[in-house]
């Protein structure tokens, strides 16, 4: 259903929408090359009629890693270089966003009803719609994060059933105070590892989410080893367990981190390439080699490019907003406007109004607004109820989100947050199935019925705001009555 509802009329708008000018571009140009190329500035009137001959032969310079360009350059080596192309992959991950948000709920609730409320309540939330439907980054690094953070949940599962095992097999009521088998070798927790390094491929936020969730295996360990009976020996888990952890999670992620720039490594032209070449004698060309040294010296130039004064303090943006309004979704992001159509003109049949095609970077309002009650109530069932469950998506969004507040005097966007709504939309499923309760409860039927209409309310404001999220033609009267925030939302 969310492949469905995503995928229709994909190819509309026929333009180059907001940073797709870079990211689709970009995806060309490795697919020809093997790394980023400058175009020239009439690039975008060429390409939408299908001329090439806009790019150059220069390396260009970009900031952030060649993952989510490479996934974006399949849907183009597949369908061309033409609006679907560069947004048919952003929908496969999008979809895919919501089959990993299903599992993690489902896994952690062991309900598939909330499983299915979750994957229901991410199907028809505005951004993450939006997201799935336009060639931006995001949506990749956010669907291999989460389905990174469902692995580690599953390597949980999987550690505490191996521990049991091994308790019937020996016919033990527990470990005694023994330590119990080593099982070292994690597939789950390998399987979240490379996820890690191939989410930090596309964007480099994602290492808080692994150094969070790395803290959190360790300590889901000792808690195992604990229940199992390990009694004192379960501190050596510290120096077992942790450092196999430091080495399937941290370590394995970064040669699936590296291998994504093998196009950069392979060829010659890339930007800096040829650093390693021009500085022999540097300690990094020694220690590391020419082509390794000249990748850590153009992740050098991209972290200064990130944290200069330049875009701390001189870059201004419109639509930019303090991640402090993520959460309840005070400043989303303009994606794509074309106003004042005049009556008559593209089927607009406004009476003395004019018409727009708009696309609002926004979120479902009723969602979101829900989804923070709901982590504010999972804080309490986690801390004051001991609920571990509802530390999974409130530990999560914290990672996604805090790091921002130490960049918030450069712009930093609404469309960031397509990483925080996946796992609060996790924590509302939750509370959803905390409001509905268990099959034997007097007023299940009641609680049933408020369960349903909170997931019915959150459909009908996404089909409210259905036209704003995908340019269909409206009333300019018609788009400021969804505009509730006022200016904070234009």
């Amino acid at each position: 259903m969310a492949f469905a509802l995503r995928f229709y009329n994909i190819g509309f708008p026929h333009k180059v929408l907001f940073d797709e000018t870079y990211y689709a571009k970009d995806a060309w140009a490795i697919l020809q090359s093997g790394y980023e190329r400058n175009w020239t500035d009439e690039a975008n009137d060429l390409l939408l009629k299908g001329d090439l001959s806009g790019m150059e032969d220069t390396a260009a310079f970009v900031v952030h890693p060649p993952l989510g360009k490479l996934l974006i350059g399949a849907g183009e080596a597949m369908f061309g270089m033409n609006p679907f192309g560069w947004r048919f992959m952003a929908l496969i991950f999008g979809t895919l966003l919501v089959f990993f948000t299903i599992r993690l709920a489902r896994r952690l609730s062991r309900s598939t009803l909330v499983g299915a409320v979750a994957g229901l309540l991410l199907t028809f939330d505005g951004l993450a719609f939006v997201m799935s439907r336009i060639a931006l980054l995001d949506i990749f690094q956010a669907t291999l994060a989460v389905a990174a953070v469902a692995a580690l949940v599953a390597d949980r599962d999987w550690f505490r059933h191996r521990l049991a095992n091994h308790l019937r097999r020996h016919d033990l009521v527990d470990l005694g105070g023994r330590f119990g088998p080593l099982l070292l070798f994690r597939p789950w927790r390998l399987t979240a590892g490379i996820l890690f390094g191939l989410s930090c491929a596309v964007k480099w936020n994602t290492i808080y989410l692994l150094a969070v969730f790395g803290i959190v295996a360790v300590i889901w360990d000792l808690g195992a080893r604990q229940l199992a009976g390990a009694r004192y020996r379960k501190w050596l888990s510290l120096v077992i367990d942790a450092p196999a952890a430091f080495v399937q999670l941290v370590v394995v992620a970064v040669p699936a981190y590296l291998v994504t720039w093998w196009g950069w490594l392979s060829t010659t032209g890339g930007y800096t390439r040829d650093w390693g070449e021009h500085n022999p004698d540097h300690p990094l060309v020694k220690f590391f080699g020419k082509a390794l040294a000249s990748l850590m010296w153009y992740h050098k130039q991209a972290y200064e490019f990130h944290t200069s004064e330049k875009m701390m303090t001189e870059t201004d943006h419109p639509y930019e907003s303090h991640p402090a309004s993520w959460i309840l979704m005070l400043r989303p992001i303009g994606i794509e406007a074309e106003n004042d159509i005049q009556p008559g003109t593209q089927g607009c049949e406004a009476v003395g109004d004019t018409c727009m095609r708009i696309i609002s970077g926004m979120g479902t309002p009723f969602l979101w607004w829900a989804a923070a009650l709901a982590l504010l109530l999972g804080l309490y069932w986690w801390i004051i109820k001991r609920d571990w469950r509802f530390a999974v998506p409130v530990l999560a969004l914290a990672a996604v989100w805090l790091p921002w507040f130490q960049y918030a005097d450069r712009p930093i966007f609404f469309f960031y947050a397509i990483m925080m709504i996946p796992f609060s939309t996790v924590a509302l499923a939750m509370a959803i199935g905390k409001i509905i309760g268990p099959a034997d409860h007097p007023q299940r039927m009641l609680r049933s019925v408020v369960a349903g209409f909170i997931v019915a309310l959150v459909i009908a404001n996404f089909v409210y705001l259905y036209p704003i999220l995908t340019a269909d033609l409206i009333s300019r009267s018609s788009w400021w009555a969804r505009m509730w925030l006022g200016n904070t939302w234009v």
